[in-house]
């Protein structure tokens, strides 16, 4: 799963996995100690919150390897490349500078997808979602903030290739406990094998 903050990754993520008997691969984002002090002070705190979660993926990723554990099915509510996605939007050019080289020294050999699904939703959607859910460190997200994050997603998505992308219009479906909405996309993904496909299921009522 992909999407920017709110777009329901993690729900579905693990929705995905219950149904399939999967395991799941889940961000922890709550083990940043510098992501409420981000919020707070962004200029300050990029760096430092970057870079933590680029070192905390590596480890998820050096884990994993080591327990031979991408033998079978997982379900994941993000991709590596989020990192540098992210780092972009939050990081003045000296900071990304370092930070991309720190990154590329780092070299992280993250498996390609079977199948990358992109949540898309419009941004005072994401803000709704995200204040609904009531995470103490989300709820000073500026708005323009995450505007600028949807549309780095947009623009990281419209030149993705390395694995089938299935793009999911996300903004008005409830694919948490709605079984409708939810059927209907596992019944689209479960066809696909190659290519870009497009997901844009109206609401039962």
């Amino acid at each position: 799963m992909e999407g920017p903050i709110g777009a329901g990754k993690t729900t579905l993520a693990q929705r995905l996995a219950d149904t399939f008997g999967f395991d799941t691969l889940f961000e922890r984002a709550d083990d940043n100690p510098f992501l409420t002090r981000f919020y707070q002070d962004p200029a300050r705190f990029a760096l430092q919150t970057e870079l933590f979660f680029l070192f905390q993926r590596a480890d998820q990723l050096r884990g994993l390897r080591q327990q031979d554990l991408f033998s079978g099915p997982r379900v994941a509510d993000f991709l590596v490349d989020k990192n540098r996605l992210f780092a972009e939007v939050n990081l003045d050019e000296d900071e990304f500078a370092l930070y991309d080289n720190v990154y590329q020294h780092m070299l992280i050999d993250a498996p390609a997808p079977d199948l990358v699904i992109y949540l898309q939703a419009p941004t005072p959607v994401l803000r709704q979602r995200v204040l609904k859910r009531g995470h103490a460190f989300e709820q000073r997200i500026d708005p323009d903030y995450l505007d600028r994050l949807n549309d780095a997603y947009t623009r990281f998505f419209h030149f993705y290739d390395r694995a089938p992308l299935l793009i999911v219009n996300a903004a008005e479906i409830d694919l948490a406990s709605g079984d409708a909405d939810y059927q209907q996309l596992v019944a689209e993904l479960l066809d696909i094998r190659t290519g870009r496909h497009y997901f844009n299921p109206r609401p039962l009522v």
